[in-house]
């Protein structure tokens, strides 16, 4: 996040009423609820940790144990439980 001057970006008359509020501070504006993107979108984990679930349900499927998927993966065996037995 990185900080604008508002002299810059806004119109002087909404400028005005906004310093009847909060005037020499730092103020955050989020964005539209629309305009966010969800957890790991932008970075790609989200891709990442669909394609590795779907490759341990894929590999639970075709005769993995839970134990083996845990070890091979680097997660719990509750975490492997849940992903091959909780439906999408």
């Amino acid at each position: 996040m990185k900080y604008v001057n508002a002299n810059l970006v806004l119109p002087e008359e909404l400028l005005k009423e906004i310093q009847k509020y909060v005037h020499g501070e730092l103020l955050y504006v989020p964005k539209l609820k629309e305009l966010r993107k969800k957890w790991g979108e932008e970075s790609g984990s989200r891709q990442q940790i669909r394609h590795r679930n779907n490759e341990i349900r894929h590999r639970f499927q075709s005769g993995e144990s839970i134990e083996q998927l845990a070890n091979c993966f680097y997660l719990s065996s509750c975490s492997i439980k849940k992903i091959v037995y909780v439906s999408k």
